[in-house]
């Protein structure tokens, strides 16, 4: 029962990055490799926030603000000239982001793991089972974060601009939608969701290294993929399956090194027998 919790919670973090992969390539149409790295910029930012104030809550805020403000000027300056490019080209702009961001936290912060202590988190006893209060708050925060999207896309008008944009974003600027608008504003919310994950990943991993956001970002790309790239619910469960199966592999001795590949087969297994993912929807291609 603790592992199936534990693997919630921390399905609970792939789904939120994996939010903002699915919601970016939704809308605008390319996948931003980089995002993983965000989440890494966020750590940094808690980091250095509770090194000067001491304060947990600062320090989320700050990192909420700072990569909010990174989503806008990274959209701004990398891939709003590339609107029109090949999605190559925009891939390689993506990838070449991601090592700026690493390399800059590198010259700043050195390659050296960093410790974190974001506070004293007791385990809760619940009958028989023993939950850390750390996974309690991811879990809860979590799924707040995740229907508060799910209302905001589905009952807002920028939501709803949001959705007229990713199902045809030639007709919605002819309905008046300010398309640049829409996808910068997409940008700045999977960039904030990806601060969050930074800190539920800080709960769980105390400690902050420039590559902390590559393999999180990895899977939860996969994530991401095994729901079906562009849904947003697909995304979310795609991140609690993802995170489910990690942390039942782990917990069995045998299949504990063998993690990472169980999952990206999984990916595969998915792949041939589902290719647009669990709850994703085919789109006619436009000739």
């Amino acid at each position: 029962m603790t592992t199936f919790i534990d693997g919630l919670s921390l399905g609970s973090i792939y789904a939120l990055i994996a939010l903002g992969y699915t919601m970016v390539y939704g809308i605008a149409k390319m996948l931003n490799f980089a995002h993983g790295d965000v989440i890494m910029v966020g750590a940094y930012a808690i980091f250095s926030t509770l090194a000067v104030t001491g304060h947990p809550l600062v320090g989320v805020l700050v990192a909420v603000v700072i990569c909010t403000v990174l989503g806008v000027v990274m959209e701004k300056l990398a891939y709003k000239p590339l609107r029109g490019a090949s999605p190559l080209a925009v891939l390689i702009t993506a990838i070449g982001v991601s090592y700026l961001l690493q390399s800059i936290a590198q010259l700043i912060y050195g390659s050296k793991s960093r410790a974190i202590t974001l506070g004293n988190f007791e385990s809760i006893k619940i009958g028989s089972v023993s939950i850390s209060s750390a996974t309690i708050i991811t879990l809860a925060v979590g799924a707040v974060i995740m229907v508060t999207l799910t209302l905001f896309v589905k009952y807002t008008k920028v939501g709803r601009a949001m959705i007229a944009v990713s199902e045809d974003r030639g007709a919605a600027a002819l309905m008046g939608i300010n398309v640049n608008f829409i996808i910068t504003i997409t940008f700045a919310i999977g960039c904030c969701l990806a601060a969050a994950a930074g800190l539920f990943y800080l709960l769980q991993i105390p400690s902050v290294t420039p590559t902390l956001g590559s393999m999180p970002g990895i899977k939860a790309f996969t994530a991401a993929v095994i729901g079906g790239i562009g849904s947003i619910p697909g995304a979310m469960l795609g991140g609690i399956l993802l995170g489910v199966i990690e942390k039942i592999c782990l917990s069995i001795p045998v299949l504990a090194p063998y993690t990472t590949a169980i999952e990206f087969s999984l990916l595969i297994v998915i792949l041939l027998v589902k290719p647009i993912g669990l709850l994703g929807k085919k789109r006619r291609e436009k000739v």
